[in-house]
């Protein structure tokens, strides 16, 4: 072997893309079957445990004393002639469990002088666990299998540095000539033999290549890693860690011992994290940007090797996305800009505002519906250093969403803010259109997982109306997330009586005018107040049938009654005056505004 490595020259040349390619990446690794067909190993017999062979051999020892143990090492073939055990041969079971345990790779056995006949008993035992029972030759030494074993691990890692440095220079010649994720996740695939995908930072697909003999690209969203919307389960699958499983219907785990193979028909999949340019996150110490994830798929168990290789590719994917950021950062400003110049009625002339939304493929010489979405910031738990991310990939939710409905619809984010212009339609259908966008964006469109409300306006005809068609959008959104607890979805025509107290400008005025009528009821200084203001509402809803009400109460009628009694002390006769209950329809209303 070693004559072989010598003759192979690898580590002199350089290899290319082309001699990496289909390799597989962890052959640098060497394992209990490749030693077995080392020269040394030539009379050698495996006995037992040959689930076992694909066990990385990391070195070589010698085992002729009894108290070798702490000595032990994982990935280490033991080679013994059994002296530590030649009065008590049984022994040899327990002693495999025990290297079990310690993680080693196989033991070769050189039987005749100390122990006879290996025992059955050792060699089921070697069977169960999967550890490689060696039977070694009469002839040969311990000194040549040692030296052949470091020789080819020596020559198998100068292999893998040129491996390295191969796809190191193929994956900058990618970012330099201006390839994209799709360029990066091709190459990785090729490497590892099966798929490879990039994601964004909460799991979603952005692209996946998939080495077509080997498998299908439908067939990968549909293993156990990704969720049934086809997102990436980044909260359930840490990095750096190789795990296998098959369809969603099966058990994934994390691998309890290197190097053991996967089940007949189980594919293995490893992630690293993408990081970004690094900012300072506290004084002391620096912060990477979480950008995503990067994805490796393949027939067998990702080592080190393997990992190694993602974290380049991460890095390479790292320097695209950051690109894309760049350019995608100008233009979506460029657009931004120009969206909220027309909604501020800062561009007069309709021509140049249609040739403008024209130019950037946006239809805006049709009736056009204001829908604007924005992020609770009350409820937003996303950190500071992803504040960014998150803001993007909530505008590329929304534009992704709409784009399948009305491809020439304006979607422009600003801030934790996304602003649509889409066609109009009647109110019921277009709520119904905007219902379908805000569950595609917080389920499947890769919308952040954040809480958002919704405002839209009433159909705007004609440039000049846009400008009060996004005030529309933006009275419906803050009356809609006030009343739904900031994941609101409102149009401007459902407002009713909240369209005239929003024209009002002092709101003080409204406030000071319901505790005038309201008394006590107008705060939440008791539990019992908030009850007594659903009571109050449901009756004037009801126009006063007590029999209606305490059915939609689920009251008993005398227990209405009651309360009733109750609330004409707090507000006076509200049942005989009819002022009195428009003032309190209106000022029930009021305690809920913004």
């Amino acid at each position: 072997m070693s004559k072989d490595a010598n003759d192979s020259g690898y580590g002199q040349q350089e290899l290319t893309f082309s001699e990496v390619e289909g390799q597989g990446f962890s052959a640098e690794s060497l394992t209990v079957a490749d030693v077995l067909r080392l020269p040394s190993m030539r009379e050698a017999r495996l006995i037992g445990g040959a689930t076992g062979l694909d066990r990385v051999v990391e070195l070589s020892n010698v085992m002729e004393a009894p108290d070798v143990l702490p000595w032990v090492k994982p990935g280490e073939l033991m080679l013994t002639t059994a002296y530590p055990i030649r009065d008590r041969p049984e022994d040899l079971e327990g002693l495999l469990e025990t290297f079990d345990r310690h993680g080693l790779a196989a033991i070769g056995l050189k039987p005749g002088r100390y122990l006879e006949q290996i025992p059955k008993g050792a060699v089921r035992t070697a069977d169960a666990l999967g550890l490689p029972l060696i039977h070694l030759g009469e002839d040969v030494g311990f000194d040549e299998i040692m030296q052949e074993v470091l020789t080819s691990n020596l020559d198998r890692r100068a292999r893998g540095i040129a491996r390295t440095e191969a796809s190191m220079r193929e994956l900058v010649d990618v970012v330099v000539g201006g390839g994209d994720l799709a360029d990066v996740c091709r190459m990785l695939a090729q490497w590892t033999g099966v798929a490879a995908a990039v994601t964004t930072l909460d799991g979603r697909v952005r692209c996946l290549h998939t080495a077509d003999a080997v498998i299908e690209s439908t067939e990968v969203p549909n293993l156990e890693c990704f969720d049934r919307s086809g997102r990436f389960r980044v909260e359930d699958e840490p990095a750096g860690i190789s795990r296998d499983g098959g369809p969603r219907d099966g058990n994934t785990g994390a691998h309890p011992a290197a190097g053991h193979r996967t089940a007949s028909g189980a594919l293995s999949w490893g992630s690293v994290v993408i990081e970004g340019g690094r900012r300072p996150a506290v004084e002391t110490q620096p912060a990477a940007q979480n950008l995503g994830r990067i994805v490796a798929f393949s027939t067998r168990t990702l080592r080190a090797g393997d990992f190694r290789l993602l974290e380049q590719a991460a890095a390479a994917a790292a320097l695209v996305i950051t690109r894309e950021q760049a350019i995608t950062a100008v233009e979506s400003k460029y657009r931004t800009d120009f969206v909220l110049e027309v909604l501020r009625g800062h561009i007069a002339s309709t021509d140049r505002v249609l040739s403008h939304a024209h130019s950037l493929g946006w239809d805006l010489d049709r009736p056009i519906s204001i829908a604007v979405a924005e992020v609770d910031s009350d409820a937003d738990s996303t950190d500071a250093s992803n504040k960014r991310t998150m803001q993007s990939l909530f505008a590329d939710a929304w534009t992704k969403v709409v784009s399948q409905f009305d491809p020439r619809a304006a979607v422009v984010g600003s801030g934790d803010q996304v602003i649509v212009l889409l066609a109009a339609e009647p109110r019921d259908r277009i709520v119904r259109r905007l219902e379908e966008f805000v569950s595609s964006v917080r389920g499947h469109g890769g919308g952040g997982r954040r809480q958002f409300s919704v405002g839209i306006s009433r159909p705007a005809e004609g440039v000049s109306r846009l400008a009060p068609a996004y005030q529309e959008a933006m009275r419906a959104l803050e009356v809609g997330r006030q009343l739904a607890r900031g994941q609101g979805l409102r149009h401007y025509d459902s407002l009713g009586v909240y369209r005239l107290l929003l024209q009002v400008g002092e709101q003080t005025e409204l406030r000071n005018f319901a505790e005038e009528v309201l008394g006590p009821l107008a705060t939440d200084a008791k539990e019992e107040y908030e009850g007594l203001r659903v009571t109050l509402q449901e009756l004037l809803d009801h126009n006063l049938n007590v029999a209606e009400t305490a059915r939609a109460l689920f009251f008993h009628y005398n227990t209405l009654r009651y309360r009733i009694g109750k609330l004409e002390q707090m507000v006076g006769p509200f049942t005989e005056d009819p002022d009195l209950r428009l003032s309190l329809a209106l000022a029930l209303q009021i305690v809920k505004l913004p």
